[in-house]
């Protein structure tokens, strides 16, 4: 098989490293962050990701996977490093593509291939990507193969959905689509779509995320007006979903991750053209608010009150923290109110060192509130008769719809739910 260097070893480079390396191809590893490497080379993984160990350790102890601290020649160099975003500018930050570019420019021979799997504004890898590599002296397309391939994995179940997943290569000359699909027919089991344009293939990735957010959005609104009648939003978004052509999402305390709440706003990077699209965004990052209209519904002011609230992660049974809902919500909290409200955030699944976590038993002790942000399976089995007596007011919301209501009510707690 082919030798492959994987520049990025985070959330996708990772396991997408160990894949090829245990489908036999020989590769080469190489993260930027020096304590990544370190550790990887110590057997540990620094992502909690389920399976991802034993499936890195599989790799490594083949030989296939190796963990360098620069990139090398290959036949193919996989770029996976993060996209930053600015949240003044709306503008994707390419720093990490550029650089990752100069380092492959570098080690480029004729007949090589690269694969930007990293996700981008349309146009980054003709018009920015595609330019830096040819300071090589060689030409995309002709000389070496340049596509684009995004990865549309869920956290939680990267690795199936590496093989699972129907997978887009968007790529400059039919050589270089040929040499890509040469790469990746072998592990993946979902459809592989091909086009002579990687820009296709970024902007395919980028509309995905953005109907999930646009649908999300959508729900929660349907959330907010369902409260000021007095119905249950979940339960009329399931009966209306029972229509073939219909398909809501659930609503929820806002999207999280690294990819729906900032995928949208790449369509078109900071120009300042979206309508429907940036209003969805607005509604989805407005849902932290609502929940604190929820409390304030049930507790009044909150000046001098303490909030617990439960998830740090952005969803369900992960440890990822990035563009957390419970974490904005409780940055919000912080700043309620004249006198203040005092917040107290658990996460079983957390161990960030950026935030001042604590357990569930010492956040909902003396509290008048929690907030439930976060699916874990933990949290839907906590004991509301274990817990009302440690409160000092038994309220709680519940942004997921993840509790028995009548079972909190029965316990002594008002609920509240999205």
């Amino acid at each position: 098989m082919s030798e492959v260097c994987v520049h990025g070893l985070g959330y996708i480079g990772l396991p997408t490293a160990a894949m090829l390396a245990n489908y036999d191809h020989r590769v080469a590893g190489y993260d930027a962050n020096p304590a990544v490497r370190s550790r990887l080379r110590d057997g540990e993984v620094h992502l909690d990701e389920p399976g991802l160990r034993a499936f890195v350790t599989q790799a490594r102890e083949s030989g296939n996977l190796r963990i360098v601290d620069e990139g090398v020649p290959a036949s193919y160099h996989v770029i996976c490093v993060p996209t930053p975003f600015d949240h003044e500018t709306k503008q994707a930050d390419l720093e990490y593509v550029e650089s990752a570019g100069r380092a492959v420019s570098e080690l480029i021979r004729p007949g090589d291939t690269v694969v930007l799997e990293s996700t981008v504004p349309p146009g980054t890898t003709t018009d920015v990507l595609a330019p830096i590599l040819e300071e090589s002296g060689l030409v995309s397309g002709s000389d070496f193969g340049l596509v684009h391939c995004p990865e549309t994995v869920l956290p939680g179940d990267i690795i199936a959905e590496l093989r699972s997943n129907d997978r887009i290569i968007g790529g400059i000359a039919q050589p270089s689509i040929d040499a890509a699909v040469q790469l990746y027919e072998p592990f993946v089991t979902g459809e592989i779509s091909t086009v002579e344009d990687p820009t296709v293939a970024e902007f395919v990735k980028l509309i995905q995320n953005t109907y999930r957010d646009v649908n999300i959005a959508l729900a929660n609104e349907i959330a907010r007006l369902a409260g000021t009648h007095e119905i249950d939003s979940r339960t009329a978004i399931e009966l209306a979903n029972g229509h073939p052509r219909v398909e809501l999402h659930q609503p929820g305390p806002g999207v999280g991750g690294h990819c729906l709440p900032i995928d949208p706003w790449f369509l078109d990077d900071g120009m300042g053209t979206l309508n429907l699209i940036s209003t969805a965004r607005a509604v989805n990052d407005g849902m932290t608010g609502y929940a604190i209209e929820l409390l304030c519904d049930v507790l009044g002011s909150l000046d001098g009150r303490r909030i617990a609230v439960l998830g740090a992660a952005y969803k369900g049974n992960v440890d990822d923290t990035r563009n957390s809902p419970g974490v904005k919500l409780a940055r919000e909290l912080h700043a309620h109110g004249d006198v203040g409200t005092t917040v107290a955030v658990a996460d079983p699944l957390v161990s960030d060192p950026t935030l001042a976590l604590t357990d569930v038993e010492t956040a909902t002790t003396d509290a008048d509130a929690i907030v439930l942000t976060a699916d874990h399976d933990a949290f839907k089995t906590l004991d509301p008769n274990a817990m009302v007596d440690r409160m000092r007011r038994p309220v709680i919301v519940d942004t997921k719809a993840i509790i028995d209501t009548d079972k909190w009510q029965t316990a002594g707690f008002e609920v509240r739910r999205i």
